[in-house]
């Protein structure tokens, strides 16, 4: 019998995955780019093109190397936590050959169209219309998997902003960014304080007169370097965190951790308190910005008002003359064109089961991958993503009844809306732990801990209390991967040994281990209560 042939739309970090997830199901994958490279997003270009995701010369990753790499294959040990985009780009390389991928992937290719075969509700074929080389060609596929991101549409609403069309200065979206070098000497506002607009403002510091940063409703500004000095999402984001955070009441964890946030710098002494809690938005990750607002190189300004030729008036009055340039850091929207009206997007909502599945296709052979915006890292949701939708293909895992998914997506919605602010930007949002169980639990992959506690309290003990890498998705059920257990009980050694670049004095105790022993007995009590019901549960369903 054939291979099924899966088209994915992509070579950034969703599309590898996918293209890796199809041959390990035995589909036979073949990936469209538009560009000349692989990376997507993260490669970097010195100009931009429609379209295509751009990032400025200096970006370096907010997630750390253990937390954001693809679950059988662990970024290298002596890479630094937080990766600059080009050594980001060596570890996609590393990837794409050691798995030989590169084959499956053809570049500078655009797809045009993607419709429905005429015996769709039987056959659930695709025509996919793709151009290369000014040529056109109709392919035919048994499944779609949409990689092409949630960064190609910059947002500039400019409507928003009075005056902006006599402003004689420049001004541009933040996409468009690529290094200092051209703003010397210039007064510049960034407009936004998402992680691009804060980078920017700090970058630009080092050179321009002046940089104001201007926002709307404030921020909390979270931090890389986190306890102890570890990274900050291979601090927070782990099961037994996560289980406190069931327990308690969302007014206890936002409070807890606004404290913390403020004990680093007072949000309102810097003009950044937001009226939202902690948990109700992105926050934005900046161990600089604090630094260069104390020592007066950027200045946090409300929203502009309106725009005169060479003033910007900002809502609590002020006025800042003689702007040389405005950057709107204002982040991005999302479509689909090549679709033709297959996925609606409205106010950058889409209605997509788990923000993947059409809910009302004939035959479940079409997939989004990617389109999330975690409280977490990106790359593995997407890789888990695509393990389970190559199972849906395959027909190995089946998806609910049309109003069960419905339901699931209404319910969704209306979760987002209680917990987030009203922005664009959140639309697609989801927590890491949650999210990843909810899609592992489907796949047969989410860590079954009472197993493990039982079979091997070390691996258990690490899975539970250390940061919830990628890893733990490959430890049982289908894709497992033998290297899996050593991974996750060697992951401490990976953080620390790009640190460890010059020893001073002799090793002592890990703070990692400190902290550990601090939370253990607490840990352990939760562990025994947690034990105890699952036993019960398992006892009550054998019942």
């Amino acid at each position: 019998m054939a291979k099924k042939r899966i088209a994915v739309i992509g070579a950034g970090i969703s599309g590898l995955g996918a293209i890796k997830c199809c041959l390990e199901e035995g589909l036979q994958p073949t990936c469209f780019e538009r560009n000349d490279d692989i990376g997507g997003l993260w490669k970097f270009h010195k100009s931009t093109s429609e379209k295509t995701p751009s990032i400025y010369r200096s970006v370096t990753i907010n997630t750390s190397k253990e937390m954001m790499c693809f679950s059988d294959f662990p970024v290298p040990d002596h890479f630094p936590n937080y990766m600059h985009n080009s050594r980001l780009m060596d570890y996609f390389r590393m990837f794409v050959k050691h798995f030989d991928l590169l084959k499956y992937i053809n570049f500078k290719t655009k797809v045009r169209s993607v419709r429905k075969r005429p015996d769709f509700p039987s056959s659930g074929q695709w025509d996919v219309v793709v151009e290369a080389n000014g040529k056109q060609e109709t392919l035919v596929f048994d499944g779609v998997l949409v990689c092409s991101g949630h960064h190609t549409d910059p947002h500039v609403p400019l409507h928003s902003f009075a005056g902006i069309e006599k402003f004689e200065g420049s001004y541009f979206h933040s996409r468009e960014y690529k290094s200092p070098e051209d703003y010397v000497g210039k007064r510049i506002i960034v407009v936004g304080i998402g992680n691009s607009g804060v980078d920017i403002a700090v970058e630009l510091s080092h050179v321009a007169e002046q940089v104001f940063l201007s926002t709307r409703r404030g921020a909390w500004i979270s931090h890389r370097v986190w306890e102890n000095g570890y990274p900050m999402d291979s601090s927070v984001f782990t099961r037994f965190n996560n289980f406190l955070q069931k327990i308690a009441t969302a007014s206890l964890t936002n409070s807890h951790l606004e404290k913390m946030l403020n004990s680093r710098f007072n949000h309102a002494h810097y003009g950044l308190q937001p009226q939202h809690r902690a948990l109700s938005q992105q926050p934005t990750i900046s161990d600089d910005l604090p630094n260069h607002i104390i020592s007066g190189k950027v200045q946090v300004k409300p929203n502009v008002k309106e725009f005169t030729e060479t003033d910007a008036v900002f809502d609590d009055g002020t006025r800042e003359e003689k702007i040389d340039v405005v950057i709107f850091a204002t982040g991005y929207t999302f479509s689909f064109p090549f679709l033709d009206g297959l996925i609606e997007v409205t106010n950058n909502e889409v209605s997509l089961y788990k923000l993947m599945f059409p809910p009302d296709l004939e035959k479940p052979t079409l997939a989004v991958i990617g389109l999330i915006q975690p409280l977490g890292i990106v790359l593995p949701i997407a890789e888990l993503q695509a393990r389970w939708a190559t199972r849906v293909f395959k027909g190995l895992s089946k998806l609910p009844a049309v109003k069960n998914m419905l339901a699931e997506i209404d319910q969704r919605k209306r979760t987002m809306e209680k917990q987030y602010v009203k922005t664009p930007r959140h639309t697609i949002q989801v927590d890491y732990i949650k999210y990843m169980d909810e899609i592992a639990t489907l796949v047969g992959v989410k860590p079954n801990l009472l197993s493990l506690f039982l079979s091997d309290p070390k691996l258990a003990m690490e899975v539970f209390f250390g940061p919830c890498t990628p890893y733990q998705y490959r430890l049982r059920g289908p894709g497992k991967w033998d290297g899996a257990r050593r991974a996750i009980l060697t992951q401490r050694e990976r953080i620390i040994k790009p640190m460890r670049t010059g020893v001073t004095s002799e090793c002592s105790p890990s703070s990692s281990q400190l902290s550990w022993i601090k939370i253990a007995p607490l840990g352990l009590a939760f562990l025994a209560a947690g034990l105890s019901y699952f036993k019960y549960i398992h006892h009550g369903k054998r019942k």
